[in-house]
């Protein structure tokens, strides 16, 4: 018999070192600390429970998974930074997953491709919106508020975190799904838009459940509806939007992505630490806290459900004819 070649075996070496190249890496992941980008200052909801999973992820496969700060132009500088780094695991992407769709059609020109320049890791959690009015405007309901409009066209404001946010979006879905017209009062952020119902600059606002909920309890702000289709496990009283108008289904998803391009064996191993993580009683009492309610779904799954929504949010954005250059 003739031995093999050099070559030959050399050809069959590297082929092994391919095929197990990924999961070697995998198996040795992680094995120094890994950033953890949100686009949003300290205190909101996507840096609170970005923290949240940081923390677990450090625990459990024993590195540090540091949260890197990085606010500024609708999310799309934190965007940019990781669709440019290197697919290695070691840079992570925490955040609002709407508002990242949203962007798809807000901006005239992206530096990225909002799909194909990430790596879809893992959704963790979908928050309704809350809309809430001032107590001094005479409605308490989704229909009344619709009523009151309709007989007042262009005297009710309604504050939202900036032009082309979710909070923008959800209103103007309201205005034109219902046929009423209200005044848009931009400001820089949920919680200023709150304090602006809440001072009487604004009547109305869509917002973020944290920035709400406690003036809601407080019985400083009246809760009319919330903005998912189906009622929220964190607030089972109160109505959702599509209870009043059919279809009406807005809501704020939470997931982690990485740059295009990260090893599969890598982005298994995360998604499967997160979905676990996300069965704990104790995680889900603590999204709860942040209104929000936990949701898992494999990479593709979550590649799938990205597409769908900048499809959909597209439309929303055309209507509103909002737009960022």
């Amino acid at each position: 018999m003739r031995r093999p070649s050099l070559l030959a075996t050399l050809l069959v070496a590297g082929a092994t070192l391919v095929a197990t190249g990924s999961s070697a890496l995998a198996q040795t992941y992680p094995n120094r600390p890994a950033r953890v980008i949100v686009p949003f200052p300290p205190g909101g909801i996507s840096d609170g429970l970005a923290r949240i999973i940081a923390q677990h992820l450090s625990t459990t496969l024993g590195q540090q998974f540091v949260v890197d700060n990085r606010p500024g132009a609708g999310t799309t500088l934190a965007a940019a930074l990781v669709a440019k780094s290197a697919a290695d695991g070691y840079t992570l992407y925490f955040t609002d997953v709407t508002t990242h769709a949203i962007n798809a059609s807000l901006y005239s020109r992206l530096p990225y491709d909002s799909v194909n320049d990430f790596t879809q890791v893992a959704m963790v959690a979908q928050t309704p919106l809350i809309l809430v009015v001032h107590p001094s405007l005479p409605v308490k309901s989704v229909s009344e508020l619709i009523a009151l409009a309709k007989a007042r066209p262009n005297d009710i404001n309604y504050a939202s975190s900036g032009n082309g946010t979710i909070l923008h979006l959800s209103a103007e879905t309201l205005k034109s799904m219902a046929k009423i017209q209200m005044v848009h009062i931009p400001y820089k952020g949920s919680a200023p838009a709150v304090a602006a119902v809440l001072g009487g600059e604004a009547s109305v606002s869509f917002s973020t459940t944290p920035a709400a909920l406690p003036h809601v309890k407080a019985g400083k702000l009246r809760a009319l509806a919330v903005s998912s289709a189906t009622r929220s496990p964190v607030l089972p009283t109160v109505p959702a939007m599509s209870e009043t108008l059919k279809g009406f289904d807005i809501v704020l998803y939470s997931g982690m992505m990485g740059p295009d391009g990260m090893p599969a064996d890598i982005v298994s191993q995360l998604n499967a630490e997160i979905a676990k993580m996300l069965t704990q009683q104790k995680i889900k009492d603590t999204w709860a806290s942040f209104g929000a309610t936990p949701v898992a779904m494999s990479p593709a799954k979550f590649t799938e459900h990205l597409r769908a929504d900048i499809a959909k949010l597209g439309k929303v954005v055309k209507a509103a004819g909002a737009t960022i250059d």
